[in-house]
């Protein structure tokens, strides 16, 4: 709700929250007008006290005394504020205006914290870094755990030690604030906030995933700086997201996308549980130790004169009966055992409620159930807190008052279920992928105002964003395949997706589109081409992060000075030079936006990234770099494609080998990306030393596929590159490539297990396949990696996988998975005419045979009804002639024995008997043989030219 307000507004809202914060606290060791304004006597003040009322604890009526309002006011009233802001606002209303939290940042407003000093080993450059808590430490860990502790040694305190005593209070908060300070000077950002705050978990319980009137950041106009996360204030009025990554997901950038990423911890349903069996046991406490419900409602607990006298006395009063219980154990011992019950109750009612979803609605997702119960028992506590909280104030109201706060907190708390029941992580990503669609229709200035009948875009919800892309007619082509990279691109910097998970979280928007999953991985590659650190695996991308860079990378482009003066390429040799410690930034750069280091400082950035901007602040040692990068990459591919070509004795077999040219595809679809984008830098250098180097190397790597990318008429090369580059590339063509050296099995796995990572599910089927085949005992070790990710695997390569560790070798019956039976089948010369798509569906619909030795498959002159392929063990084919003599011959593994009988409908030609202990074969049956050649024309020609072929030389050899 205060996403949208300007920082300089907040900041003095925060000012005097802190001061009035300050003064509260002051009051509590020095305050001379609460005691008259809650004497009798002062008769018109609504504070004042009842003396004639009996306020009863353990039997006993408590004196009436005028009382000092600094307590009761915080516990009454401030903090029932907080949770009821939390729940209607969301947390982003708290976080902007939390004197606290505000209070943490002092020593980063004066620009004095800790850092973290490390020195170049190479240049011996000094420089500081803000220290931040990793999220591999003990603390990144566990850091839900340790708030909920302090959440109970508080809670527990206020039982026991300042409830009423204000000295004790003033001395608690001043700790507390003096901690967050402490804290706030240790570590950079909002690390307080995020890992020490006993209100954390309280606030993620009632404002995740969004309270009833917060904004959200997912969806709609989307700007840098969301919901309340961390900003400043320039010079000129404008604001800049001042985020150094101190938490990821963060709660203050976007609250929903928090909560989806920590629901399925087991952190979560601890806090959940735990945190309503705490409330339950704060609150029955009181009733527990009093023997009446009075002592709470009235509030008499946050003026008792003598607190700490009571900490020996009875804790409990059940029956009318103190239990010789010490008040100092009792109250802890109330609070943890409830706690530990809220949380056993919780687990035990969320398995009865999943059960009977499960029962009646099956398409709900595990998260989305998980939701449901977490979301039923923020409703319950919520208004179970306001049962109780604050009535001592409410109290004083006349009854008509009290009737419509009890039914304003109903209809608030139902407000808030009825908009949070039905989010879901699906929706969520749903709603998070339509905004950046939307995003990309702005930026490709596609018309779409005659469809939208005067609304604006950023007003159409999520589903209304996918109808308008597709009946848009002219967002089809380029300009769909350029939105969706836009989509992807955004997605990859952001950390939302990575290249393994994108096929699979953006599979929604691809069939929204029209995009398929080739042209998906496509895309990709010509984005790793155009940013090669954006598919680097070893970078741990997040919103955070890219908000952190990219703010800092705007601050120092606007820091270079007298660009007039020196022109973009002197700009540049001077940049570099700066990198190469020839020469000062601060020589480089001006000092109206303070100096390098200290803008490393604000955002904590590391000496790597602050020489990788620098440095790609120049254009040329920019390209220089990509072109390094790029060339390195056809380096790794085109060894990989000479092991595809030439692999070890073991995958030299005929289905395997069919295998080895789908994933050939693969890598020359990749050479062709990255060639096109290598020209492109080219395209940018006409002449020099270095583009001399580019060029040679870029031939020699892509031998072939360069030459078909340069005949390419629509990309028109021989016109966008110089003579010169053209002459030295077709010169270096003509070159001798590389000669294939003798590859160990070591060497293919590792290639293999390569291209595993891609993200394409047929290339991740086959190289588990063939690595299994190579090293079985890698292959059942990425395949059980694979099974155990969080990934939505495809069926086949889930199927494989799950093969593999069932040693199949083992088994009595020989398993083939459809993956198997499509490489038998791509690998028949018969069939590879056949469609990739009926070759496929054919792999699912051929059964696998077993012959036991000396069994007689088929007798000569039987006509035979399916088509039959050896696929493993020994069988002999014997021909009678007419003069009794017998010709024996042997068939190899992987090849049909009846294709001839088949197609002319003929009688055998010998009896097939099995010589081998077993033998499997994969039957095609005759019907279905038939519907392939009926169906497909071209295939039905391609056999008949095949057949004859080999009629053509059967006759010759029996001739000769």
């Amino acid at each position: 709700m205060l996403a949208t307000i300007p920082e300089k507004f907040m900041h003095r809202v925060r000012w005097f929250l802190a001061c009035g914060w300050l003064i509260l606290i002051f009051s509590l060791f020095y305050d001379p007008i609460s005691p008259w304004l809650t004497d009798s006597n002062t008769h018109w003040s609504p504070f004042k006290i009842n003396p004639d009322a009996c306020i009863t604890v353990q039997g006993v009526c408590l004196e009436q005394e005028p009382y000092y309002l600094g307590a009761s006011l915080f516990w009454g009233l401030i903090v029932p504020s907080g949770v009821f802001m939390l729940l209607v606002f969301g947390h982003e209303f708290w976080r902007r205006i939390c004197p606290l939290g505000f209070m943490s940042q002092l020593f980063r407003s004066l620009g004095k914290q800790r850092q973290r000093k490390r020195v170049d080993p190479n240049t011996g450059q000094t420089h500081y870094e803000l220290v931040k808590i990793k999220a591999d430490s003990w603390l990144g860990k566990n850091a839900l755990k340790l708030q909920l502790a302090l959440l109970y040694i508080g809670v527990c305190g206020r039982l026991l030690f300042y409830d009423s005593n204000r000295t004790i209070l003033g001395v608690f908060l001043l700790l507390t604030i003096a901690s967050a300070i402490l804290v706030g000077y240790l570590y950079g950002g909002k690390t307080w906030c995020q890992y020490f705050c006993p209100m954390a978990p309280v606030q993620e319980f009632y404002g995740e995933p969004r309270g009833l009137l917060n904004s959200v950041a997912h969806e709609g106009k989307t700007t840098a700086i969301t919901q309340s996360m961390c900003r400043r204030q320039n010079a000129d009025g404008t604001e800049t997201s001042a985020c150094v990554a101190c938490n990821s997901p963060c709660i203050d950038i976007d609250a929903e996308r928090s909560y989806w990423d920590a629901i399925k911890k087991p952190d979560y349903k601890f806090l959940y549980y735990s945190y309503a069996g705490l409330v339950v046991g704060f609150f029955l406490y009181y009733y527990l130790y009093s023997g009446s419900w009075a002592y709470l409602l009235s509030g008499a607990w946050t003026h008792q004169k003598n607190q700490l006298e009571l900490l020996f006395s009875p804790g409990f009063y059940l029956f009318n009966t103190p239990i010789p219980i010490p008040r100092l154990i009792a109250a802890p011992l109330t609070v943890g055992l409830f706690s530990a019950l809220g949380y056993f109750v919780g687990i035990q009612l969320e398995k009865l409620y999943k059960t009977y979803q499960f029962k009646n609605n099956p398409i709900l997702t595990p998260q989305q159930l998980q939701h449901q119960v977490f979301t039923l028992t923020t409703f319950w506590v919520f208004n179970f807190f306001f049962i109780f909280a604050g009535r001592s104030y409410i109290g004083k109201f006349p009854i008509q008052v009290q009737y419509l706060f009890n039914i304003s907190l109903v209809l608030t708390s139902t407000l808030w279920l009825y908009r949070t029941w039905g989010r879901s992580l699906e929706r969520y990503s749903r709603e998070s992928l339509a905004s950046r669609l939307r995003q990309q229709l702005t930026r490709l200035q596609v018309d779409v105002s005659r469809f939208l009948e005067g609304r604006s875009i950023d007003l159409l919800t999520a589903d209304e964003v996918y109808v308008l892309a597709k009946i848009l007619p002219g967002f089809t082509g380029d300009k769909r395949l350029e939105a969706y990279k836009g989509i992807l691109r955004d997605s990859l910097e952001e950390g939302y997706v990575n290249t393994a998970s994108s096929l699979e979280v953006l599979q929604q928007m691809r069939q929204e589109l029209g995009i398929s999953e080739q042209e998906h991985l496509t895309i990709l590659t010509e984005l790793g081409v155009e940013d090669p650190d954006l598919l680097d695996p070893n970078q741990k991308r997040s919103r955070e992060n890219q908000l952190r860079l990219q703010t800092f990378r705007q601050r120092i482009r606007g820091m270079v000075g007298s660009k007039r003066r020196r022109g973009a390429k002197g700009l540049g040799r001077e940049l570099l030079k700066v990198v190469k410690k020839e020469k000062a930034i601060g020589d480089v750069l001006d000092k109206e936006g303070g100096t390098v280091e200290s803008l490393s400082r604000e955002y904590g950035i590391t000496l790597e990234e602050e020489k990788q901007i620098i440095a790609n602040l120049d254009g040329e040692s920019q390209l220089e770099r990509r072109s390094d990068i790029l060339l390195h990459q056809l380096q790794d591919l085109q060894d990989i494609e000479l092991a595809l070509l030439h692999p070890p004795a073991t995958l030299a077999i005929p289905h395997l080998r069919t295998g080895l040219e789908i994933l050939r595809s693969t890598v020359s679809q990749k050479q062709r990306v990255i060639a096109k984008g290598v020209l492109k830098i080219l395209e940018q250098w006409d002449s020099g030393t270095e583009a001399t180097r580019i060029v040679l190397a870029l031939a020699s790597l892509t031998p072939h596929v360069l030459p078909n990318l340069l005949e390419d008429h629509e990309q028109k090369w021989s016109e966008r590159l110089s003579d010169t580059h053209l002459s030295r590339l077709q010169q270096q063509l003509k070159q001798e490539g590389p000669k294939p050296a003798k590859l160990s099995d070591k060497v293919m796995a590792s290639y293999l297990e390569t291209l595993l990572a891609e993200p394409d599910s047929l290339t991740k089927t086959v190289s588990l396949y063939l690595l299994a085949k190579l090293d079985n005992e890698r292959g059942k070790q990425q395949a059980r990696q694979l099974l155990d990710s969080y990934l939505m695997l495809n069926p086949s390569l889930k199927e494989t996988a799950q093969q593999i560790l069932a040693n199949a070798d083992e088994q009595e019956t020989k398993v083939v998975t459809p993956l198997e039976r499509l490489l038998y089948l791509s690998s028949c010369d018969l069939l590879k005419a056949l469609k990739a798509e009926s070759l496929m569906e054919l792999s699912y619909q051929v059964p696998i045979k077993e012959y036991q030795k000396s069994d007689i498959i088929w007798e000569q002159g039987e006509v035979c009804k399916d088509l039959l392929m050896l696929l493993d063990g020994q069988v002999e084919s014997q021909h009678l002639q007419e003069d009794e003599t017998v010709i024996m011959e042997e068939i190899e593994p992987v090849n049909l024995l009846n294709e001839l009988e088949i197609l002319g409908n003929l009688e055998a030609m010998g009896t097939c008997i099995v010589t081998s202990p077993k033998a499997f074969f994969l039957v095609i049956e005759g019907s279905i043989f038939n519907e392939l050649l009926a169906q497909d024309k071209g295939f039905s020609r391609k056999v008949i030219e095949q057949e004859s072929r080999r009629l053509q030389q059967l006759q010759q050899l029996t001739n000769s």
